[in-house]
């Protein structure tokens, strides 16, 4: 019993008191009963007061031997059981010389992977699948167009309303991760497929949502997840199509552009640069080929073609008497 007590004070007190998203709890609560679980079999019913480092340890290398999580999913299990036993400390239920995470040994960071984007044509293939000669098929363009023209994240996207969006700035009001709000302005073309859609859409209140279901509801996350994958399927491009994937192309191809990073990341409402560095990386391949078109190369052949019968001193093997 103490552990559905203490997992209910952490989601409906500790998370709900720092405006965690439901998402984010309900991630965080289908952790805890992992844990929880793993306990009630391997632990004989251990109490959450019971736990020690050493338990913990075991479960990582349980889930790494016998489950085949990676680098990404141990870490996030040790961001959670830390935090949860930080409030569970924090709120009195606990002593901090019993928290088994207190001094838990420092867990190896996972590799960054570099995020997968799309190139233009793709992009191009993917806004001009839908069928704009239906209402849904204008929603999709348009859900397809301001993805990949502003960054915003599906999340964001389901969650726009109506007044969210004003016409004459051109911009859009988001609230992002944490409730974090911020202001992203729209390019002259997203602004015009939005308005196709809208006409075709009909008018809804204010506070209603600008994206609409079929049966004329609110679109979730997960439709706009949907949406994105079927139509990236239709459009017969061979990547796994999701709105993260827009979100990394549009951070990408702006970077590529010239766009500085600091702007980058306030367009991405990201609140550290170091979050939007990883697009920089993205970056490479244009700089290798930009390498092989300096004109070093053919300097070098011209200065051979000038000495066409004198060996150089490395040609001819007697570079050590120059060293």
């Amino acid at each position: 019993m103490k552990w559905d007590y203490w997992i209910t004070l952490y989601l409906q007190i500790h998370c709900s008191a720092r405006g965690l998203r439901p998402a984010s709890i309900n991630a965080y609560q289908a952790t805890l009963n992992g844990f929880r679980e793993y306990v009630r079999w391997r632990l004989a019913e251990r109490g959450p007061e019971q736990i020690t480092a050493r338990d913990v340890l075991e479960y990582l290398d349980y889930l790494r031997r016998e489950r085949d999580n990676g680098a990404s999913a141990i870490n996030r299990q040790v961001t959670v059981l830390r935090n949860f036993y930080r409030a569970i400390v924090a709120m009195g239920h606990l002593e901090p010389r019993d928290n088994p995470l207190a001094n838990f040994p420092k867990i190896k960071a996972a590799r960054r992977k570099l995020p997968l984007t799309l190139n233009e044509e793709e992009v191009r293939r993917l806004i001009e699948r839908p069928n704009t000669g239906t209402v849904l098929g204008l929603r999709d363009r348009a859900i397809m167009t301001i993805l990949y023209g502003t960054g915003i994240r599906a999340s964001e996207c389901a969650g726009l309303t109506e007044e969210d969006i004003d016409w004459q700035e051109q911009t859009i009001h988001v609230i992002g991760k944490g409730g974090h709000e911020r202001t992203v302005p729209l390019n002259e073309e997203v602004v015009h497929i939005l308005k196709q859609y809208r006409i075709a859409r009909g008018p809804v209140k204010l506070r209603e949502p600008f994206f609409r279901s079929r049966e004329g509801g609110a679109l979730s996350r997960n439709a706009i997840y949907e949406r994105v994958r079927s139509t990236g399927r239709k459009a017969r491009i061979e990547k796994r199509v999701s709105p993260h994937q827009l979100r990394h192309t549009f951070a990408t191809h702006l970077i590529k552009a010239g766009v500085g990073l600091v702007t980058v990341r306030d367009l991405l409402g990201h609140r550290l640069v170091t979050s939007t560095q990883i697009y920089i990386h993205l970056t490479a391949q244009d700089l290798r080929h930009a390498a092989q078109r300096h004109p070093i190369g053919e300097l070098i052949k011209r200065v051979e073609d000038l000495l066409p019968n004198v060996k150089l001193p490395f040609q001819s093997g007697t570079l050590s008497r120059f060293g």
